[in-house]
């Protein structure tokens, strides 16, 4: 499979729903072209939600793997109408979900929640300290919320789906899914507010 990071940068604006349905079509038929821009459009964005729910990088890349097996499968008998970028993430968050299934004879320490967050080398060689340890924060917080409410943050703010497209990919009412953002942020602003009161002299 493609690496997740690789070229991707042509493809950052969402494409439109003929874009997806002729690249689908290559993906179908086997030309390199289309099946080569699905890929490199999508594949980083899967890798990202997997990797940061399961915080390991050849456990989201089997399950990129799998996400476009299915596809495969699916791919010649795909309904026009159908949105493929939704598709795509509710099953890579069902297979994320799977796999931290099996991991439930292990703590909640042993499941690596803190790699929630890009822990690739920052671009500024002269990052802060209190940058640092800001986002070591911010990964053990989103840690400790529950699962469900984690995943809606990921989805709305990590990988850009708004919110019609998010409780499509949780299958759950809209309603629903403001209701996990809300909580989640409640939860991290109260958890802001006891960190300051720590460094308060």
């Amino acid at each position: 499979m493609p690496n997740p990071t690789a070229n991707a940068d042509d493809l950052q604006h969402p494409p439109e729903q003929h874009e997806v349905l002729a690249w689908l079509r290559d993906y179908a038929n086997g030309r390199q072209q289309g099946a080569k821009r699905l890929v490199q459009y999508y594949l980083p964005r899967l890798h990202r939600l997997a990797y940061r729910l399961l915080g390991d990088a050849g456990e989201a890349e089997d399950v990129c793997q799998e996400v476009f097996m299915k596809l495969w499968q699916l791919a010649p008998r795909w309904q026009a109408d159908a949105a493929l970028g939704t598709w795509l993430h509710q099953v890579a968050l069902n297979a994320s979900r799977d796999r931290l299934r099996k991991r439930r004879d292990l703590s909640m320490e042993a499941h690596d929640w803190e790699v929630l967050t890009d822990r690739s080398p920052a671009v500024d060689p002269e990052r802060s300290a209190q940058h640092a340890e800001t986002q070591d924060w911010l990964d053990r917080a989103m840690a400790a919320l529950p699962q469900r409410q984690r995943e809606a943050l990921l989805l709305c703010h990590d990988q850009g789906l708004n919110q019609r497209e998010a409780a499509a990919v949780m299958d759950i009412e809209i309603g629903a899914l403001e209701s996990l953002l809300s909580r989640a942020r409640q939860s991290l602003r109260q958890a802001a507010k006891r960190r300051e009161s720590q460094h308060e002299p």
